[in-house]
């Protein structure tokens, strides 16, 4: 097990355009996934892209069954998503609340479109071409940002809504 450390928002690799990945079913590709998977598991995430641990290649990973970071989510199929490339099926986007475990304790009201479809390759080489709505769809997004150097707050529409969970859900803290 290999639970790396998450860099924080302020890291200069955090935006930047990560590199496509070129070969599959290697032993490198297999560990960075093993490490991701450990470092999302360690910390509670919805997902982790591989910037977020200091590898610049595209590659996130993304799975939501019981989270305590999100309680009242929607399931989401563990996936490992390679050179992902995202397509809005729908004009509509809702806003709503996130975290990123690049920025500890603090949340925002993001915008994202409701319904998209994604495509990519897994870990062997075979395509992925899954269509995603609500919670999914939102996750997807929000993980194949850090692959381009986007951290949730620059979609933050009104800074208003942008905070510590903390201040911003008192009741929700014991």
């Amino acid at each position: 097990m290999a639970i790396r450390k998450i860099l924080k928002m302020g890291h200069p690799l955090l935006t930047q355009t990560a590199e496509l990945v070129k070969a599959f079913n290697t032993e490198s590709l297999d560990q960075l996934i093993i490490d991701l998977n450990d470092t999302m598991e360690a910390n509670n995430g919805a997902g982790l892209a591989a910037p977020q641990i200091g590898e610049m290649q595209q590659v996130v990973i993304f799975g939501v069954q019981k989270n305590p970071r999100y309680p009242d989510a929607e399931s989401v199929p563990y996936t490992v998503l390679i050179n992902p490339v995202i397509t809005p099926l729908s004009d509509e986007i809702e806003s709503g609340w996130e975290g990123c475990l690049s920025i500890p304790g603090m949340r925002g009201l993001v915008p994202r479109y409701t319904h998209i479809r994604y495509q990519g390759v897994a870990p062997n080489g075979d395509p992925i071409d899954i269509e995603a709505k609500g919670f999914h769809a939102r996750v997807v997004q929000h993980e194949v940002d850090h692959l381009f150097g986007t951290l949730y707050p620059r979609r933050i529409k009104d800074l208003r809504y942008f905070g510590f969970e903390d201040e911003l859900f008192p009741s929700d803290q014991s």
